[in-house]
Parts: structure tokens; sequence; C-alpha cells
């Protein structure tokens, strides 16, 4: 993936926290997409990259989908 250049959107606020988290393990976007569709977020790229991005709106059972995958509460993923 291209690295984004952009300012970041404002549709939600878990995409800044997701990338911060995934980059510090070393997560590759595909692996991460990868982990999401055996959690059953069935999601493309596209459409993780703007959920990163700030550019798309999540979903309720997204955010706990995003917490599992990263293995974070969703306190953590929402910055509580």
């Amino acid at each position: 993936m291209k690295p984004r250049v952009g300012e970041p959107g404002t549709k939600n606020i878990v995409g800044s926290k997701v990338v911060a988290i995934r980059t510090q393990r070393g997560i590759k976007q595909k692996d991460f997409l990868a982990r999401l569709q055996v959690l059953g977020m069935d999601v493309s790229a596209t459409s993780l990259s703007r959920l990163e991005g700030q550019y798309r709106l999540v979903q309720d059972f997204e955010v706990v989908v995003l917490a599992k995958a990263l293995g974070i509460t969703i306190s953590e993923l929402l910055g509580e």
C-alpha cells in the first residue's frame, strides 16, 4: 500500500489508533486484513485503508473485531 499523503478524515476516531498499534507491532496491512477476515469482518483492502485514514464510518461490531485482531480492549481502541 502507498503511504497516505493527505490529512486524515473525520469519520471515525479509531482509524489512527488502528494504524499506530498495527505498525508498532509490525503487522502489515495485508496481514491485518487476513486477521480481520478470519474473525468475520469481511472487508476489502480499500475499505480498510479508508477506515485507517478515517475516511469511512466504523460499525459497532467492527470496533469489537478490530480490538480483538489487535489484541487490545475496546476501551483502549476508543482511547479511554
